[in-house]
């Protein structure tokens, strides 16, 4: 009785819960009642993930990002989608606690940030990112690479590990295939192996927020839907930290996955359920073309209507 009064008062757990008993062999129907029930219930803030609120960002007298409300669930697995310049990359650098919002308030796991040490909430937070990827040392070990996440540096320097991080970061790269690789250095990997390697140093710290910005950038065909493979099955592990995704190709959109969030010039054309979110009509406001999506056999596609030409207006990424 005390276990379901717990998660009463904790009501975006319950569809956690129901999975894992369902894994487990099956919910009976007043289980499955009890954890239906409270869905309408409001959600407790400390419990959200992600919870932007009123935020806006301003530089120069120009809006970078209008103000807007964000959350994201323990369970959530967002995809943001949007043109060069939309504000997507402000925005993850909001939701990685490293800058400050003009106005409005984010939390982050439950603490706000301005009000608490960032180098600790940071380590809640696991972030992939190309401008992580550049300042790797070509010379350093992929293990070395992965453990030092550990202690919030990037590479090795003086540091004696304990055997208890390498057997973890060992444990991560075997976890996403990338086992074979903890003793090669960066410059010999491929733009493939690389993506997964900045995935492995993200989970070392078991985060509750993980980010991935453009993961899929600079990668070919088979490299790409190695990678989509690779997050669907994160998407779908119960023990998975929510995910955050930014990419500019809808085919990119790893199935598992729940959430989007459509940027366009610094505001959101629409944010919700994927299926609600991810459609012709909104995606043709955020390109400025006549773009026609599809959804097969799990995955997303879009390409831009035969019916009128469009032009695409090209914008800095901010």
């Amino acid at each position: 009785m005390a276990f379901v009064v717990v998660l009463h008062r904790k009501p975006m757990l319950l569809a956690h819960f129901a999975r894992i008993l369902r894994h487990h062999g099956g919910v009976s129907d007043n289980v499955t009642n009890l954890i239906s029930a409270p869905a309408t219930a409001q959600v407790d803030e400390d419990d959200l993930i992600v919870n932007m609120r009123g935020v806006s960002v301003v530089r120069d007298g120009r809006a970078i990002l209008a103000p807007m409300d964000w959350q994201v669930e323990l369970d959530e697995r967002w995809v943001i989608v949007g043109p060069n310049g939309a504000g997507k990359t402000t925005l993850m650098r909001l939701a990685s606690a490293q800058m400050f919002p003009t106005t409005g308030t984010v939390k982050l796991v439950g603490e706000q940030v301005g009000k608490v040490d960032l180098r600790e909430l940071r380590t809640a937070i696991g972030m992939s990112s190309s401008a992580l990827a550049q300042r790797v040392p070509g010379e350093e070990k992929v293990a070395d690479i992965v453990i030092s996440a550990g202690y919030d540096v990037l590479g090795r320097w003086r540091e004696a590990y304990d055997e208890l991080d390498y057997d973890r970061a060992i444990e991560i790269l075997e976890s996403i295939g990338a086992y074979h690789l903890a003793e090669q250095t960066w410059s010999t990997l491929s733009e493939g192996e690389r993506k997964r390697v900045l995935i492995a140093r993200a989970l070392m710290n078991d985060p509750e927020l993980l980010l991935l910005d453009e993961p899929g950038a600079g990668l070919d065909l088979g490299g790409r839907e190695d990678l989509v493979a690779l997050l669907s099955e994160l998407a779908a592990d119960a023990d998975s930290p929510a995910i955050v995704m930014i990419t500019h190709h809808v085919e990119e959109i790893p199935p598992g996955f729940t959430h989007a969030l459509l940027l366009d010039e610094g505001e959101v054309v629409a944010q919700g359920i994927l299926e609600d979110v991810m459609t012709s009509e909104n995606l043709t406001r955020t390109f400025h073309q006549p773009i026609e999506v599809k959804y097969e056999q799990g995955r997303w596609f879009a390409r831009r209507s035969r019916q009128r030409r469009g032009s695409h207006r090209f914008r800095e990424d901010r």
